[in-house]
């Protein structure tokens, strides 16, 4: 008499199903969608912290800097910054005709970062923006946060953008960053 070994079908489809109800918990309890806005608002931070540094460096090293006073949005025209209309440029050249209206060039031994971010997902609802005061010369950048780990950063800037409502998209709610994140022309 011989015996094989080997499982049946039935044990075979309720392991699958066992699997199948794990990999449903751990998509459930994950949110990949959430961790992926996550990581889009961690580019946001760190792009607009480049920025932030590159133009405090312009504003030390170079004797007459000159910020600029358009109000640029990399996409769309709603930008958060005082009226909230802005000039769509989502050029990203670092020599003072990019979105950021600053000639990072002219930083002795050239410009910090080689081309000026663009936001990651870069749409009518996602983007970045840029407004100075050149007489003051204080500047504001400005992002939208989609994660709702990072929602609060907008409320609490010290900028004047942000009245954060259920759906903060609609809404006048910024990530403002900059020597003045209320910045109002």
């Amino acid at each position: 008499m011989s015996h094989k070994k080997g499982f049946t079908l039935i044990e075979l489809l309720i392991v699958i199903a066992i699997l199948g109800i794990l990999a449903a918990a751990v998509i459930v309890v994950l949110n990949p969608a959430q961790l992926l806005a996550q990581a889009r608002d961690g580019t946001r931070f760190s792009d607009l912290d480049s920025i932030r540094s590159a133009i405090a460096l312009y504003l030390t090293d170079v004797a007459s800097p000159t910020l600029g006073t358009t109000e640029n949005v990399t996409l769309g025209t709603a930008c958060g910054l005082g009226d909230g209309i802005c000039t769509l440029n989502s050029a990203r050249t670092t020599a003072g005709a990019g979105w950021v209206g600053v000639n990072l060039d002219a930083i002795i031994g050239g410009s910090p970062i080689s081309t000026l971010p663009l936001d990651p997902t870069n749409n009518a609802s996602y983007n970045y923006a840029y407004d100075a005061n050149n007489t003051n010369k204080t500047f504001e950048l400005n992002a939208r946060l989609e994660s709702q780990k990072h929602r609060d950063k907008m409320t609490t800037d010290g900028g004047d953008d942000n009245t954060c409502g259920a759906t903060w998209v609609d809404t006048t709610c910024y990530y403002e960053v900059g020597t003045e994140p209320g910045l109002d022309l």
